[in-house]
């Protein structure tokens, strides 16, 4: 399969029509145009000349890969002559409806037809090609109705019409065409160059020839070429590109980097770590395009009902032209013009805009807010769910322990317990020498160390001997019965509890918890106001630390003491119990259970595990961006209800005015364009970035 750009592809139906054809093609049953991103995929041994012979049908051409930029230059031509042609068209009408009786009949009918000639002679050839082959198609309904207006001496109409119609067309490609220029100005910090440093020689290379283990330049207002590593200076970047976030991010040497940020600062060197097309960057743009051709099951829903439409509204039109005459000798010319007002109502443009350009728009609001979408189906979704599970370390918690309570019995407590955990790597050694620091306890060594696997440790100060660790490490003799009933309290709240002592008292305890995440509180909160009826925490942790971790943030329900395969057991029963349920983790552990939940999401930082794995992606570990997507979501999904019923709802009303016989050309035509111009206009107000979105 080969993958070409199109350009001039402004009608959803007509991409339809033009992929039927192709795939009738010998080998092209696998071709395939996607709409929404202007692309075609075909098969290997299908002559391009044919493909392009038939795109030129509907105004259609491929990019050739050394036109560059010429895609955005061919589509503004394009819009520049149709609209220079509708000006024409325009002041001709004007001039012959001003004219009127002044001059010969024939000379107002030339001006007349010149003008709706003019405005609307490429959609009169393909339709009456159309009408030969039989292939009932939008342009085929507006030959007929063009036809017959001027057949049966409605001049003015029949100009107004082709005039609007064409104008019409322009409308139809406006809003995907500014969905497209939306994503592709998103698509535009890839780098381009990047500049390689060799023996001690800076040279600039495409970012394509760019290796493993290249050393690179990158200075102050320069992009990062691809994913890479900092081996030299310091500097801090803006990463909003990957991950949505606004505020800079400082960086020194060992810090990784990732391609497409921009530093701010001073000039760094780096190491590359991934080529271009296996980066962070890479990835996300790459699925953010595919993200736009995946069909939802409304799009599915409008594309059949628009294939059966058509020919309805044919035979509806027939009818309404042919029966009151024939059965109740009505005026054949009036009830004539009500059928091609019909054919012309009938138009299903608006309809078929109702979807794509709302989806697309809310995928590339998205992708700019640091969430990556993977497909229009689950941005559907994310607007629908009414609960959330959530795995709680990593998640709702930083995943890196702190001192949540510190209960002293003596003054050297702090002193000694620095001392013993300062050369440890234990996480929670370094959340206690942390709380050491913030309280500002100089920390010193003992004199000897030892650790014992499973309890904690033992040490020499001073001739003295000390021990710290979980309850068995303690000897019997440095218990007080007041020390015994803390650390149950402690171990009742929910704490892991550290204690230090001597060989003849305790010096005091810590209780030890996974942080918090600052914003978690705020996230349930916003779930809750948006609709969300049920928040779970699943946890592999024991229940007293899964209730006050429940209790602290607001959840509705939660799931203690899990292992990974029981998380998964949970999702399901969950499933079975209450109906769909989207599941929020880091993507690595959780990922049995993302992918068993109706829709997953992975806290990512651009990792290729939270990538693969889940549905959406927040690219920055930042909570909030949920309901922020979740709202984004909400209004796609609302916005395309209100299209489908608006663009329906006008074509029955004006259907029904056809009965008694009030329908006129230029009124079915302005409600036709009116649909459209509301359904555009609509979807792409979901591209507007709120102040909120902005700053967080």
């Amino acid at each position: 399969m080969t993958e070409y750009r199109l350009t001039g592809l402004s009608c959803a139906h007509c991409s339809e029509k033009l992929e039927r054809e192709i795939q009738n093609l010998n080998h092209g049953s696998e071709a395939k145009i996607f709409y929404n991103t202007s692309k075609l995929m075909l098969p290997d041994g299908i002559p391009l000349a044919t493909v392009e012979k038939i795109l030129k049908t509907e105004n259609v051409a491929i990019v050739k890969p050394n036109e560059g930029h010429s895609e955005d230059a061919h589509e503004h031509g394009n819009d520049k002559k149709l609209l220079i042609q509708l000006g024409i068209s325009t002041v001709l009408f004007i001039v012959a409806l001003v004219l009127g009786n002044k001059i010969p009949w024939i000379a107002s009918f030339t001006i007349y037809l010149a003008a709706a000639g003019l405005s609307g002679y490429q959609t009169f050839f393909k339709g009456l090609k159309n009408l030969f082959r039989l292939k009932f198609t939008i342009d085929t309904l507006m030959t007929v109705a063009l036809i017959g207006a001027f057949a049966i001496g409605d001049y003015k109409e029949g100009t107004v019409v082709a005039i609007l119609f064409g104008l019409n067309e322009y409308l139809e490609g406006f809003g995907m065409r500014q969905a497209r220029k939306s994503m592709s100005e998103l698509l535009k910090v890839a780098p381009k160059t990047a500049n390689v440093l060799v023996d001690g020689k800076v040279s600039q290379i495409p970012i394509s020839k760019l290796r493993l283990r290249d050393v690179v330049l990158i200075r102050a207002g320069e992009k990062v070429p691809s994913d890479a590593t900092i081996i030299e200076g310091a500097s801090s970047f803006n990463e909003a590109a990957i991950t949505g976030e606004s505020m800079p991010v400082e960086k020194q040497i060992g810090d990784a980097l990732f391609g497409g940020s921009i530093n701010n600062e001073g000039t760094i060197k780096a190491e590359i770590s991934a080529l271009y097309e296996d980066s962070s960057l890479a990835k996300i743009l790459h699925l953010v395009e595919e993200a736009q051709e995946t069909k939802t099951p409304t799009e599915l829903f409008i594309d059949k009902f628009a294939r059966y439409y058509t020919p309805a509204i044919m035979l509806f039109a027939v009818l309404i032209a042919f029966v009151p005459p024939l059965l109740f000798g009505a005026d054949f010319s009036k009830w004539l013009y009500e059928g091609l007002a019909v054919l012309i109502i009938g138009c299903p443009c608006a309809l078929i805009l109702s979807s794509p350009v709302a989806i697309v728009s809310g995928i590339t609001r998205s992708a700019k807010n640091g969430v990556l979408i993977k497909g229009g189906v689950f941005l559907e979704q994310l607007g629908k769910i009414k609960q959330i599970a959530f795995d709680k370390t990593g998640t709702l918690t930083s995943g890196k322990p702190v001192v949540a309570e510190l209960i002293a019995y003596d003054d050297h407590f702090m002193d000694i317990a620095s001392r013993m955990e300062n050369d440890s790597l234990h996480p929670i050694a370094s959340a206690i020498i942390q709380k050491a620091k913030k309280d500002g306890v100089k920390i010193g060594k003992m004199d000897s160390m030892e650790t014992i696997a499973g309890k904690g440790l033992t040490g020499r100060l001073e001739g003295n001997a000390y021990f710290m660790g979980n309850e068995s490490q303690i000897p019997d003799g440095a218990w007080s019965d007041k020390a015994r009933s803390d650390v149950q309290t402690l171990k009742q709240a929910g704490y892991t509890v550290v204690v230090a002592a001597s060989e003849w008292q305790i010096l005091g305890m810590f209780g030890i918890r996974d942080a918090l995440r600052p914003e978690s509180r705020e996230l349930i909160s916003d779930l809750h106001q948006i609709g969300v009826t049920n928040t779970i925490m699943l946890t592999g942790d024991h229940a007293k630390t899964a209730e006050k971790v429940a209790s602290e943030i607001g959840m509705d329900t939660y799931y203690a003491d899990l292992l990974p395969e029981e998380k998964l057991d949970r999702i399901r029963k969950i499933q079975s119990e209450t109906g769909k349920v989207m599941m929020v983790g880091d993507g690595i552990n959780d990922s049995p259970a993302l992918a068993t939940a109706d829709l997953g999401i992975a806290m990512g930082k651009g990792t290729d595990s939270a990538i693969e794995v889940a549905d959406v992606v927040l690219m920055q570990d930042h909570l909030l961006k949920l309901p922020m997507t979740i709202r984004i979501a909400k209004k796609v999904r609302k916005i395309i209800g209100f299209n489908i019923a608006f663009a329906l709802g006008l074509k029955i009303l004006a259907l029904l005015l056809t009965l008694p016989g009030l329908l006129t050309l230029w009124m079915a035509i302005m409600a036709d364009m009116g649909a459209t111009i509301i359904v555009t206009l609509l979807s792409l107000t979901i591209l507007i970035r709120s102040k909120e979105e902005k700053i967080k």
